[in-house]
């Protein structure tokens, strides 16, 4: 169904997407890391027609809890690039795939024959998992992190995913080259900038989206999804419509339906007043 088919029908009562999918950074949240008072009502104004929010990002569940709890949030959240679908209401894991650590780290030895010395951090997997960041990683200084000075302690607990850095190649160069001498053995997507993560093969944001949208007794055609960048695109092709912020990866809107404004104008509020009309 076309997007003005789609505002017909709503405009007729029935709901154009029973779904709305946002990832958080450079997306729903903005520069800033917060969350606009008119992007919550929007949110809160299609809740109340009877479609369901569902956040969907490339952060573990540590790292998102507390931007769900500022939203009030108690549905399911896909988190960790599609590894966990937490339960916000009860606080609970209800999906988890980790990364084969053995897998991991001969993965990664093969993309260091290729590029030189990589830093590296790790998301260690659970409700707590820490964030481990080795020597000469640049990481964001407002999330919590574990910082480790050996490779001994990055494999001692179960992880689900790796983060790469490189002191030259940009990070679609690092991308492409992770996933040329190693995607057969791990999935690597660039979800940020400075942010290139190896994940358990055939790991994607879609992954994790399906599983939580089978819970709701949701289709993919009845999915709006929102995203930035190219750890979006399995999304994009999961759902029934994407839409990419202004601020996208040209990559992500080579393949979007629509592209709107930035994170920073609130961009997911005209889609969904268009479509949902009125709210």
């Amino acid at each position: 169904m076309s997007a003005p088919d789609r505002a017909a029908a709503a405009g007729a009562g029935k709901l154009p997407f029973r779904l709305v999918a946002t990832d958080l950074d450079g997306t729903l949240l903005r520069s800033d890391a917060t969350v606009s008072p008119r992007s919550r009502d929007a949110l809160a104004a299609v809740a109340a027609k009877g479609a369901a929010h569902i956040v969907v990002t490339g952060r573990a569940v540590p790292w998102v809890r507390h931007v769900l709890d500022l939203l009030d949030y108690q549905g399911l959240a896909v988190c960790a690039q599609g590894a966990q679908v937490y339960d916000a209401a009860s606080g609970r894991l209800l999906t988890s795939v980790t990364l084969d650590r053995q897998v991991g780290a001969l993965a990664l030895a093969k993309i260091e024959a290729e590029t030189g010395p990589l830093a590296v951090a790790a998301s260690r997997d659970g409700l707590t998992g820490e964030v481990l960041i080795g020597p000469g990683y640049v990481h964001n200084p407002e999330l919590p992190v574990l910082h480790i000075s050996g490779p001994d302690e990055l494999w001692a607990e179960p992880l689900n995913k790796l983060y790469i850095q490189h002191p030259q190649l940009t990070d679609d160069e690092l991308t492409r080259v992770a996933n040329e001498v190693a995607g057969t053995m791990v999935s690597a997507t660039m979800a940020g900038a400075g942010i290139v993560e190896l994940l358990p093969l055939g790991l994607t944001k879609a992954t994790g989206l399906s599983l939580a949208a089978r819970r709701l007794g949701v289709a993919a055609a009845e999915t709006i999804a929102f995203g930035d960048m190219p750890n979006d695109i399995p999304m994009f092709a999961w759902a029934g419509h994407g839409v990419a912020m202004a601020n996208a990866h040209p990559d992500l809107k080579a393949v979007a339906d629509e592209v709107t404004a930035s994170n920073d104008e609130d961009g997911i509020v005209p889609v969904l007043e268009r479509l949902f009309d009125p709210l």
